[in-house]
């Protein structure tokens, strides 16, 4: 007899939330729930709608019978910023929200809960040589990122209390078919046809395929050696910005993309006077991460090489 896992995914209808459903699909042997702003259409019983996530938001119904969570819902970063408190949203959605989650499914009887928090609660760069890990220290720069931090610390402290697995992965930029935020915009460049000065460009980034994420996320649901640990993971082919833009370019069916040299000194200086310090960073500094202590911790290999994701993404 095959003893089914019965799995809650929060952020269902988000980027990562569809790719992860459709791997636990896969998988065949998870009982799957999902929460998401609207619930799928045909109404199935296995999906809750949350209007909103904070400090106040019932999750019991969505809880009950639940193996585990795999929490994505989130603010992320907001391109056209609306509200007079960006912090104070983070915090109420990512910090207050979490605490709460996590305290309602401990006392569910929730045996894991998996948080997806992100890279960036370690800073925003790295020096050659010294990827982050999981035991690397934190320096969160901005609202999103110190309420992810802090998310982390109430979900340690919840499950600890009442005696529930806990696992945080902080995953770096993900990227696929229907990517927001720096992906989009990339890909939107490329289209454009304008040429990018970014050909002088030396840095090495790690990215993850969606694909390859989902993949680790399922498995650290019910890996036992996951439990109590913070988990890096990338796709563990770390390249520069050109070749990231390259390798998307060809994959879009483009000639090329059209990078031009230029001093990089000269193009951080524009952006900072620009106010784009943060667009800055993302595209001149290397941001590597230590993905192979955490996958061998798991017996994990992402399926999907950057080639193959990059095909998929636009086939």
């Amino acid at each position: 007899m095959v003893i089914r896992q019965t799995v809650l995914v929060t952020g269902a209808g988000g980027f990562v939330g569809r790719a992860l459903v459709r791997r636990l699909r896969e998988a065949g042997s998870v009982e799957i729930r999902t929460a998401s702003r609207r619930a799928s259409p045909g109404g199935r019983s296995a999906d809750f709608a949350v209007e909103g996530v904070d400090g106040t938001t019932d999750w019991q119904d969505a809880l009950d019978g639940c193996d585990a969570v795999v929490h994505l819902a989130a603010r992320v970063h907001v391109l056209r910023e609306q509200t007079t408190d960006p912090r104070g949203e983070f915090m109420r959605v990512n910090l207050d929200g979490t605490r709460r989650l996590a305290e309602q499914a401990a006392f569910a009887g929730v045996r894991r809960f998996v948080f997806v928090s992100t890279i960036g609660v370690c800073g925003q760069s790295t020096r050659p040589g010294s990827p982050i890990g999981p035991g690397s220290p934190r320096t969160p720069q901005g609202g999103y990122a110190e309420s992810k931090a802090l998310a982390e610390d109430a979900l340690r402290d919840a499950a600890t209390h009442h005696g529930m697995e806990w696992t945080v992965v902080r995953p770096p930029m993900t990227y696929g078919r229907g990517a927001p935020g720096n992906f989009s915009a990339m890909c939107r460049a490329l289209r454009s046809g304008v040429p990018l000065p970014l050909a002088s460009i030396r840095n090495r980034r790690s990215l993850i395929a969606v694909g390859n994420l989902a993949d680790f996320l399922a498995a650290v649901a019910s890996h036992p050696a996951a439990a109590g640990r913070v988990l890096t993971v990338s796709d563990g082919d770390d390249v520069s910005t050109p070749e990231f833009l390259r390798r998307t370019a060809a994959a879009m069916g483009l000639s090329g993309a059209r990078l031009v040299p230029f001093p990089p000194a000269i193009l951080r200086a524009a952006l900072r006077c620009a106010g784009q310090t943060r667009t800055a960073q993302r595209l001149l500094d290397s941001l590597e991460v230590d993905a192979m202590s955490s996958a061998a911790a798991i017996g994990w290999r992402p399926p999907l090489s950057m080639q193959a994701a990059l095909a998929e993404a636009f086939a």
